[in-house]
């Protein structure tokens, strides 16, 4: 893995997605859940402070180290405990039906095998367990998607393979979840970037 990969980008990611015009988005995400919830790309921890009281377990699943470390003053404040369990969404090591409650923040647009990590998501979750994402994706202007199109090779390169075209409400509905509640609409900041879906979504089996 690249000295870039490692020790840079999970700074760059910190600093991006830890402003605070993301707290609110970042509290109505994760209300709602609660018990033990899985977290794919946990990153540097920007969600702990905002999870609920209800909230008593989170397994984490981050594939950079130095994320791992960037998050660790803010599990030591939080009431929640948190257990590193895996690098990687598409193969997540726990048991059948062991999860309330999954999260996703900003990862679905990087994840290689997105349909994989979704599939191992709803595997892990309980019956009626619920699924809350907050994801950056394809808008519906002409216009900002065609230049989210042409930035879309550049923004792969830099930053880990990130995509601007991917619509996270068609990949949940596909991998099996019935969304319940979708909020979307563009954040402060140029709009290829900015276009933010919050959604809520329930294994129905």
């Amino acid at each position: 893995m690249s000295f870039y990969r490692q020790q840079l980008l999970p700074r760059l990611v910190d600093r991006a997605c830890g402003s605070a015009g993301y707290d609110r988005w970042r509290r109505e995400v994760t209300a709602g859940l609660a018990g033990t919830v899985v977290e794919i790309g946990f990153g540097s921890g920007l969600n702990m402070p905002a999870y609920p009281a209800a909230v008593t377990r989170v397994w984490a699943v981050e594939p950079a180290s130095l994320g791992r470390k960037l998050a660790a003053a803010r599990i030591a404040d939080s009431h929640v405990h948190v257990e590193h369990v895996g690098l990687r969404g598409e193969a997540l090591p726990l048991e059948d039906d062991s999860c309330d409650g999954a999260l996703s923040t900003f990862t679905l647009c990087t994840i290689p095998d997105v349909e994989r990590a979704l599939a191992e998501v709803r595997r892990v979750l309980r019956p009626g367990g619920r699924f809350h994402f907050l994801e950056h994706g394809l808008a519906p202007d002409v216009g900002v998607a065609r230049w989210q199109h042409r930035l879309e090779p550049m923004q792969k390169r830099v930053a880990d393979g990130c995509h601007l075209t991917r619509d996270p409400v068609a990949l949940v509905e596909a991998a099996g979840f019935r969304i319940e509640t979708v909020q979307q609409r563009y954040a402060k900041g140029p709009k290829p970037w900015t276009y933010l879906t919050r959604g809520e979504a329930i294994d129905p089996t």
